[in-house]
C-alpha cells in the first residue's frame, strides 16, 4: 500500500515508524508523519513533497504545524488567558497519537502501577519504572512538553536522593520537568532542587503518595483552615523555585484563588475550571476499567467492551481455524517450493553454510 500526502507550503516531511522496526528520522520539526510498519522498512525516507511508502500501512500523517513547548511557553499561555491540555501517558504509540492529537503536556505518572501493573496504590512504582516508560514517551512525543512522575520515597529521604533522582529523568529520559507531592514540610527540598537546575512541578492537595497516613482518597481543602494552608503552600512552593503548580481534589474556589495569585501555571484535576491547564489519567477518560478514577473525571471514550469485543472475536477465528487464511500468510516462490522439494526428495544435507 501506498500513500501520498498533501503537499504544503513548507514541503518538508519526515516519519516516524511504529511497530517491530521503529526509527525516528524527522526531516523538519514541524511536520511528521507516523508509519505503521507490518514488513519492515521497504525504502528510503520520504524524498522532499513526498511521504509514500512501499509495502506498509499509513498509521498517520502530517500532524500540526508546532514548536517544542516549554515552560516559556505554558507561563505565556497563561498571561494570554489560553488553557492547555495534560495527560498521563506510559507508552510510545499513546505517546505518537497524542502528540499528532495536539495534546500539549504528558504526564508520566505514578498512576503506572495501577492501571498498568495492577496495583492497589500508586507506590510500588519505581524509579526504574518511570525513567524507561518517560524515555519511550519522549521518543512518541518530541515537542511536548513532558513531566517525570517522582514516585514513594525517590524524594523524600533527602534533597540529595531528590536531585539525583531527578537528574535521571531529565538527562536519561528526556523529561522537561519532574513532579513531586509536597507540602510546607518539603520546601527545602523544592529549593535545593531548583538550585540544582531541576525543574520541579509542586503537587499539592490531594497526594496520592501520601493516603496511608490520611485515611484514603479524599477532598483536601473543604475547611478554611485547610484551604489556607494549602494557599500558604502553593506561595511557598513559588518562592521555593517550583516552575508549576498541580493541584488535586481541591475546592474550585481554592484552586481559583491559587491560580489567580500566582504567576505559574496551575493544573488541575478535579480541581474546577479556573485552572491553567487540566490533566486526566488516561485509562480513566478513554473508559478502560483500572485504577481509582475520581468521579468528577470525564469519560471521552468507552474502548473497554470493544478492546474485550476483538478479543473474543480473535479467539473465535482462531480456535474455528478461519484465522489465519491464506491472505494472511507469507508463500514462496514457487520455483523455490519445487527446488526444496526436490531437495527434500533427494535427500540432501543442509549444513547451513551457503
Amino acid at each position: 500500500s501506498s500513500a501520498e500526502p498533501q503537499d504544503t507550503e513548507s514541503g518538508v516531511f519526515g516519519y516516524v515508524a511504529i511497530g517491530r522496526f521503529a526509527r525516528i528520522r524527522p526531516h523538519d520539526d514541524r511536520f511528521r508523519c507516523h508509519w505503521l510498519f507490518q514488513n519492515g522498512l521497504r525504502r528510503q525516507p520520504p524524498r522532499r513533497n513526498a511521504c509514500q511508502l512501499v509495502g506498509c500501512h499509513l498509521f498517520s500523517c502530517v500532524m500540526p504545524d508546532r514548536k517544542k513547548i516549554t515552560i516559556k511557553t505554558l507561563r505565556a499561555r497563561k498571561q494570554k488567558g489560553e488553557r492547555f491540555s495534560m495527560l498521563t501517558c506510559y507508552d510510545f504509540t499513546t505517546a505518537a497519537m497524542m502528540e499528532e492529537s495536539g495534546i500539549e503536556t504528558l504526564l508520566v505518572g505514578d498512576t503506572y502501577a495501577e492501571v498498568v501493573l495492577g496495583h492497589a496504590t500508586t507506590l510500588p512504582a519505581t524509579v526504574d519504572h518511570l525513567v524507561t516508560i518517560a524515555a519511550a514517551v519522549r521518543r512518541g512525543a518530541p515537542t511536548s512538553y513532558l513531566v517525570g512522575d517522582m514516585p514513594y520515597l525517590s524524594y523524600q529521604v533527602s534533597a540529595e536522593d531528590a536531585i539525583r533522582n531527578a537528574g535521571r529523568f531529565m538527562a536519561d529520559a528526556g523529561c522537561d520537568c519532574v513532579k513531586v507531592e509536597v507540602d510546607r514540610r518539603l520546601v527545602k527540598t523544592v529549593e535545593r532542587m531548583a538550585a540544582a537546575s531541576v525543574p520541579v512541578m509542586a503537587h499539592l492537595g490531594l497526594r496520592p503518595q501520601s493516603i496511608q497516613a490520611v485515611g484514603g482518597y479524599a477532598v483536601q481543602g473543604r475547611m478554611a483552615s485547610d484551604a489556607h494552608a494549602i494557599i500558604e503552600d502553593a506561595r511557598m512552593m513559588q518562592e521555593a523555585g517550583a516552575v508549576a503548580l498541580l493541584l488535586e481534589a481541591v475546592p474550585s474556589e481554592v484552586a481559583a484563588m491559587i491560580t489567580s495569585s500566582t504567576s505559574l501555571p496551575v493544573i488541575g484535576i478535579c480541581s474546577g475550571p479556573a485552572c491553567d491547564g487540566q490533566v486526566l489519567v488516561v485509562h480513566d477518560m478513554l473508559g478502560l476499567s483500572a485504577g481509582h478514577p475520581p468521579p468528577s473525571a470525564k469519560r471521552y471514550a468507552s474502548l473497554y467492551e470493544p478492546m474485550v469485543g476483538a478479543f473474543r472475536a480473535y479467539r473465535e477465528e482462531v480456535l474455528s481455524g478461519s484465522f489465519p487464511s491464506e491472505t494472511h500468510g507469507i508463500s514462496m516462490d514457487q520455483g523455490e517450493l519445487q527446488a526444496l522439494q526436490d531437495m527434500l526428495q533427494r535427500g540432501i544435507v543442509n549444513d547451513g553454510r551457503s
